[in-house]
């Protein structure tokens, strides 16, 4: 703005995350003030205020993943609102609403205190975070949120339960974490830095297809192990590209590329390994389904069902067993840990973080979240969010 430029376009990813309200409202009016200067500002948001001020909407789907890829509305907000294929249009215009509960939980007796809390620019506030209970912990950018609920409460019971090494924020001290057994900050970071983590074996799920293939007569007959459909280990992955399904060019002063491997095509196994099937699949087929097409495939298998039950409960059907972490947003890696935390036995005194968990998500995905946030409190679990929406 200050340098005036004109026939500039501007490309924004998501301007809105973090934002307060009141934040949003100043960011949209700077927006404008770039549009108005003569220029184009485009920008990639699910944000409701966003939407309805800009003068021209693309809505992309219909759903996410293989499911996407087409424009399903164009046009003004008025028109994408009357436009019956789209679902933001129907979140717009009230035809679909991310539903409010009619009544809340009634209190319990227990809850954290957080007595004189005065990390960063917290000023020694008492603040007590009842049990049992979905908690959203909301206020202006920059207002001490994440000092409170990371710095504070987190890393102290962190601490207690764990032995963390991590120093909390100064306060006068906590009270009430003797109800509490376990504490899980779901944040956003990446399940794995590598191609070889994916949905699959961050889920524990890979263990559980490992086994089946081992299972199988004609792998029983080799003598293959569960091992054997590790690509972690020798044996019964593609030794060119050592189990990752594609090869590391090294670009000195560019980055680096990466190429499907000639010798297995990207599927990761040797030929060995890929002869043996179930229903008619290797394991490369499996990992290579989506969620949703697992779903049917292995639906007779009821420790594999409810882990895939718990994805889809997510929101995540459509992203695929066997998909590189490199390659999953930070909503998708956050969501994936939730799945995680979901198949899991409750034991009814977790305690659940959730740090800005709407960032990334249309509506309808907002929707889900929200029924498997109720999920995890229903079990007696308390889930403390961050939040703007």
């Amino acid at each position: 703005i200050g340098s005036a430029l004109q026939g500039v376009i501007y490309v924004l990813d998501e301007p809105s995350i973090g934002l307060h309200q009141r934040d949003n409202a100043r960011l949209l009016t700077t927006l404008k003030r770039l549009r108005d200067l003569n220029n184009t500002v485009l920008v990639v948001e699910h944000d409701e205020d966003t939407i309805r001020e800009a003068d021209y909407v693309l809505d992309m789907g219909p759903g996410a993943g293989v499911q996407g890829g087409s424009v399903v509305s164009a046009g003004t907000p008025k028109a994408i609102e009357k436009d019956p294929l789209s679902l933001t249009g129907a979140y717009l215009s009230g035809r679909r609403a991310v539903q409010v509960p009619t009544k809340r939980r009634p209190r319990r007796h227990e809850g954290i205190w957080v007595r004189g809390a005065t990390g960063n620019n917290l000023r020694g506030v008492d603040v007590e975070f009842p049990l049992g209970q979905l908690i959203c912990v909301t206020g202006v950018s920059g207002s001490g949120k994440s000092t409170l609920v990371n710095d504070t409460l987190y890393a102290s019971l962190a601490k207690l339960l764990y032995g963390s090494q991590a120093t909390a924020a100064p306060s006068r001290g906590i009270e009430g974490l003797e109800h509490i057994d376990k504490v899980i900050d779901i944040d956003q970071s990446p399940i794995g830095r590598t191609p070889r983590s994916n949905p699959a074996t961050y889920t524990q799920l890979f263990g559980l297809l490992r086994d089946l293939f081992s299972n199988m007569p004609e792998s029983r007959a080799r003598g293959y192990k569960g091992g054997r459909y590790s690509f972690n280990v020798k044996g019964g992955r593609c030794e060119a590209c050592e189990g990752d399904g594609t090869l590391r060019i090294e670009m000195h002063f560019l980055p680096d590329v990466f190429v499907t491997c000639e010798q297995c095509k990207g599927r990761r196994y040797n030929r060995e390994t890929l002869e043996i099937l179930f229903k008619g699949k290797s394991i490369a087929d499996v990992l290579d389904m989506t969620v949703d097409e697992a779903c049917d495939f292995l639906s007779a298998i009821p420790q594999v069902k409810r882990k895939l039950d718990t994805l889809q409960a997510v929101g995540l059907g459509y992203i695929k067993l066997g998909q590189s972490a490199t390659t999953l947003s930070g909503g998708e890696a956050q969501r994936i840990k939730l799945s995680r935390e979901l198949s899991k036995r409750a034991t009814g005194r977790t305690l659940y973080i959730l740090d800005e968990p709407t960032t990334g998500l249309h509506f309808y995905d907002v929707e889900r979240l929200l029924i498997v946030l109720h999920a995890l409190v229903d079990t007696g679990n308390t889930v403390v969010v961050i939040e703007h929406n």
